[in-house]
């Protein structure tokens, strides 16, 4: 499937009410928001890494959700393609007023995206607070992670 195909797909199924003007439309606005206006017609093959992550964002938030779910949405990218991604879901989060949940080992993702962060080990909350608290924590597990 193309680029265009892609996110077509979720508005055919979730917002029929939609003319094909409407979702042309709309792809295009949201291609441009994630900075790949000119991808309508390319294949995942043809696509960096960090392509295919801006793609799978515009295909979600093509359809308006009030939530948005990132699962370690900066694993396998480079640095640079790392805060770009995290500086997008922070743009996207203001322009479409969402609420986001991000899974990530990531901490500099952390850093630039979370207004509130939890703590995991050994499959139980560890520490659940600000940016802050944790980057000030004595804590010898937490300081590991936040160095």
């Amino acid at each position: 499937m193309t680029v265009k195909q892609n996110l077509e797909f979720p508005l055919r199924r979730n917002k029929k009410d939609l003319t094909s003007k409407e979702i042309d439309n709309k792809i295009l606005e949201v291609l441009e928001n994630v900075g790949l206006k000119d991808t309508l017609n390319k294949m995942p093959s043809q696509l960096s890494g960090g392509m295919r992550k801006r793609v799978s964002l515009a295909r979600t938030i093509v359809v308006d959700p009030l939530i948005m779910l990132y699962d370690e949405p900066t694993t396998g990218l480079d640095p640079v393609t790392s805060d770009e991604i995290s500086s997008l879901i922070n743009d996207v989060q203001k322009k479409y007023k969402t609420s986001s949940m991000i899974i990530t080992h990531d901490i500099e993702c952390a850093r630039a995206t979370a207004n509130r962060i939890i703590m995991l080990h050994e499959g139980e909350i560890y520490k659940e607070g600000t940016l802050e608290s944790f980057e000030k924590s004595t804590d010898i597990l937490i300081k590991s992670f936040f160095k």
